[in-house]
């Protein structure tokens, strides 16, 4: 039951903080470093560490998904990402605003990316009109990262052709940023527009 799956995520947050404890070195530490230099809390894990957590804890689904997003580590809001993704479909109303609230909280790119693409995969094709809305807002927001997220979260729909010419009047008033981190996003789905036409 849900009462008991709320009593175990204490135990599970313990668990999963253990063995990222145990799992972490100095070197996958700075490995992180020089692949998200603005990641800010890092215990120092590889990925495939990562997505067998994710893969193990997966029935903690939202409430874990929070509680892991807001201790605030780079590893634990990757895994907060990826499991969200798996919680996905039970509700994606939740997904949504949990994204949204979420999303006020990102340091580096590699969290901010894994929320866009993974959290949202498995609902991105039947939910396309409230994530696209979702995107708009936060294409608007002040924060860098939230404007980042908002653009990430338009790759997917990037090769669906009735799509484009919205995705590209959206992007179309970040086009004079020289933020590095959105320049690069809006390359990369401009590289995705551009891929789908040649199809």
């Amino acid at each position: 039951t849900e009462t008991q799956m709320e009593k175990h995520i204490p135990n599970a947050l313990h668990e999963i903080r253990d063995h990222l404890t145990k799992s972490s070195s100095v070197e996958a530490r700075a490995a992180t470093r020089k692949f998200a230099p603005t990641s800010v809390k890092v215990y120092g894990v590889r990925l495939p560490v990562i997505n067998e957590l994710a893969r193990q804890y997966k029935k903690g689904g939202f409430d874990l998904a929070t509680k892991l997003w807001h201790a605030g580590t780079y590893e634990e809001q990757l895994l907060a990402a990826k499991i969200l993704g798996l919680a996905a479909r039970e509700s994606p109303e939740r997904t949504i605003a949990l994204l949204m609230e979420f999303s006020t909280n990102i340091s580096d790119w590699a969290v901010c990316d894994t929320l866009g693409l993974q959290s949202v995969k498995t609902i991105a094709a039947k939910q396309e009109n409230k994530i696209i809305d979702a995107a708009q807002e936060l294409l608007k927001s002040p924060v860098m990262w939230q404007r980042r997220l908002g653009i990430v979260l338009l790759t997917h729909y990037a090769h669906v052709p009735a799509k484009q010419q919205a995705i590209l009047a959206m992007l179309s008033p970040l086009r004079t940023e020289t933020e590095h981190y959105i320049k690069k996003a809006i390359a990369w789905i401009d590289r995705d527009i551009a891929k789908s036409k040649l199809k």
